[in-house]
């Protein structure tokens, strides 16, 4: 029986690791497997999807997460031999990949016959300006998709997300256009009702030049930060950040991590696990365009958020 697989893409922040996070927590009895594919040395994304940062994690729904060590087609070859075999299979990108160069990658023949593209997922900031979807990656993520889902939209302008869709709908781009508040996009649009058909090849469109366009800066402590210091030094960095994500343990609430996120512009924390002992106190990733942010200037201006 074929798996089918639901790619899931969009930019740096767009909100990608909420929706997979939604899926896996309202499986609804399916057995979901999902690659998360982060961007940068310290697998953040991994965590805050199951906690554990390496390996295959099993989760009480019978739900698995697994993080993409090497080549993805052989990550997926380790998954289909599983027992029991999951049904559905979703692959995370990383927010700088191409997906075009993945789709191609999936329609290699025989990973076509036992785990077929079913579904490919664009999420987009509700408040991206339309302006920005001249960008080369956007809008090979938009060509690519089959959907594509706002996410974001509370913390939107009001109007914007109809903005963004005007802009969409004016790129010709084949994709259903959905809201995702909170990540929740019903799962009729992302799975097939029966899995005893193999969906036909898709063209993934002309090879884009690869293009080093952003790096990764991570950064560790074996001390607890100090809150007010390091909003002061998000503060200081953020106009040089693309993203930025991380778990850290703080002064004012010992032996509790906490959840760091940035993108487009806005900073969120939310409580996490208990640290686990052997690892570092702090651990943030840092993404940034090529030469906007040296390792020294970020280590400079995170060493004043130690606590001491």
């Amino acid at each position: 029986m074929p798996v089918p697989v639901l790619l899931v893409t969009g930019f740096l922040g767009a909100g990608k690791t909420t929706v997979v996070n939604h899926l896996l927590a309202h499986a609804e009895g399916r057995r979901i497997a999902a690659i998360v594919n982060d961007f940068g040395a310290i697998n953040i994304d991994a965590e805050l999807i199951a906690g554990a940062s390496d390996g295959v994690v099993s989760l009480a729904n019978g739900c698995i997460c697994c993080s993409l060590e090497g080549d993805l087609l052989r990550t997926l070859s380790t998954l289909l031999r599983r027992d029991p075999k999951p049904e559905y299979i979703v692959i995370e990108t990383s927010g700088v990949a191409d997906p075009a160069d993945i789709v191609r990658n999936l329609m290699d023949p025989v990973i076509l016959r036992e785990a077929p593209l079913e579904t490919v997922l664009c999420v987009m900031d509700a408040g991206t300006p339309p302006a920005a979807l001249d960008d080369a990656l956007m809008r090979s993520q938009l060509r690519v998709a089959d959907i594509v889902a706002l996410s974001k939209l509370d913390l939107a302008e009001e109007g914007a997300g109809g903005r963004l869709r005007e802009a969409i709908r004016a790129l010709r781009v084949p994709a259903v256009v959905v809201d995702a508040n909170h990540g929740e996009i019903p799962s009729a649009l992302l799975f097939p009702a029966t899995v005893d058909r193999a969906p036909a090849p898709r063209e993934p469109g002309p090879k884009r030049p690869a293009e080093e366009r952003f790096e990764t800066l991570s950064w560790t402590s074996d001390q607890p930060l100090s809150l007010p210091r390091l909003q002061q030094a998000i503060g200081r960095l953020a106009p040089k950040l693309a993203r930025a994500k991380g778990l850290f343990e703080t002064v004012e609430q010992p032996g509790r991590l906490m959840v760091f996120q940035f993108a487009g512009g806005r900073a969120t924390l939310a409580p996490g696990d208990a640290p686990a002992p052997g690892v570092p106190r702090a651990r943030i990733v840092f993404i940034a365009e090529l030469g906007v942010l040296s390792k020294a200037e970020l280590d400079g201006v995170m060493a004043a958020c130690v606590a001491g």
